[in-house]
């Protein structure tokens, strides 16, 4: 059984990427209530734990939408972002756009004839509940993303950087063919498939292409709504998000302290995740300067391998330097 989203040429040219710092939001309190939890996040969902444990966030309107007996949850809590990098701001306004017929429609289909109290209440006075929500989402951006949000951001460019490579390279099948294992596209029909479906449906479309939208904190399935009041977004997981947690959670290994000294070391294993040298500066505590200095020695060894990304170059460790990072310490003969 699958779930069809019908795509063709003119959506398909209109298709395009985004990242949302709201989609990252909404990803991350699912992960704190359990829906779907990934154990790759578990370092994040610890600090997360400890942050809110002193001083909890007031989630009152928003928990009962994304955390009930529902497998689902309204659409317009993550709307399709308007570019392709928007700000929790900028996502914010889109959700507070979101009309009262569209509200309402959107809980119908979640909530059917039972809705929480929370859904009442928003269904009845909308304007002020979409408000409320936006408060409430962002208090938790600004807690549990807006601290993470530097290397967040550089895995979810950096998959973007590496999908746009494939479809460039191999078109959208090529594209597709990677995207997840239950995602798939041939005759003119994106198809997500999997034991999570066990009746086949139709996407109702929004307008325009699809939007893709890679995401670190959620789960390991893709996302489609059925219906939409925005464009049809596709989220699904990004990749290099298991790392992002663990990348410079180890010490360098000694061989490879050895071998090319400890702060190169230190690089190459803390770049198992993208991340810019302003970022490397800041989390190992020495000068830019001195990170771009070192990442140059281990760019000109094919240790690891820069890309553009708007005004910033993101780095990343190169399969020969996980390799090196990788390789048992040797050991001496008797």
């Amino acid at each position: 059984m699958a779930l069809t989203v019908e795509v063709g040429v003119a959506e398909l040219a209109a298709t395009r990427f985004a990242v949302s710092p709201l989609s990252e939001t909404v990803a991350a309190l699912q992960q704190l209530a359990g829906r779907d939890r990934q154990p790759v996040h578990r370092r994040w969902l610890r600090w997360a734990t400890a942050e809110l444990a002193g001083h909890p966030i007031d989630l009152s309107h928003t928990w009962p939408l994304i955390v009930s007996d529902r497998l689902g949850w309204p659409e317009f809590l993550v709307p399709a972002p308007a570019g392709p990098g928007t700000s929790i701001d900028d996502d914010l306004a889109a959700l507070r756009r979101t009309t009262p017929a569209q509200v309402r429609a959107s809980l119908r289909r979640v909530f059917a004839d039972e809705p929480p109290p929370a859904a009442r209440d928003l269904s009845a006075r909308p304007v002020t509940g979409l408000r409320a929500i936006a408060g409430e989402l962002r208090a938790a951006h600004d807690r549990l993303v807006a601290p993470h949000w530097p290397r967040i951001r550089a895995v979810l460019d950096a998959d973007v950087a590496y999908r746009a490579r494939r479809l460039a390279i191999g078109g959208a099948a090529d594209l597709f063919a990677d995207l997840h294992p239950d995602l798939h596209w041939h005759d003119e029909r994106l198809v997500l498939d999997g034991a999570r479906w066990r009746t086949d449906r139709v996407v109702n479309r929004g307008p325009g292409g699809l939007v893709l939208m890679p995401v670190v904190l959620g789960s390991a399935y893709v996302l489609i709504k059925k219906s939409t009041s925005t464009q049809t977004t596709v989220r699904y997981p990004a990749r290099g998000a298991g790392a992002l947690w663990t990348a410079g959670a180890r010490p360098a290994p000694g061989g490879t302290v050895r071998l090319i000294g400890r702060a190169r070391a230190e690089l190459l294993e803390a770049l198992r995740s993208p991340a810019t040298p302003t970022d490397l500066a800041r989390s190992l505590g020495v000068t830019p300067s001195a990170v771009s200095q070192h990442l140059r020695v281990l760019r000109e060894n094919g240790l690891v391998a820069g890309e553009r990304s708007g005004r910033a170059v993101l780095y990343s460790t190169t399969a020969l330097g996980a390799a090196l990072g990788d390789a048992p310490a040797a050991t001496a003969s008797p």
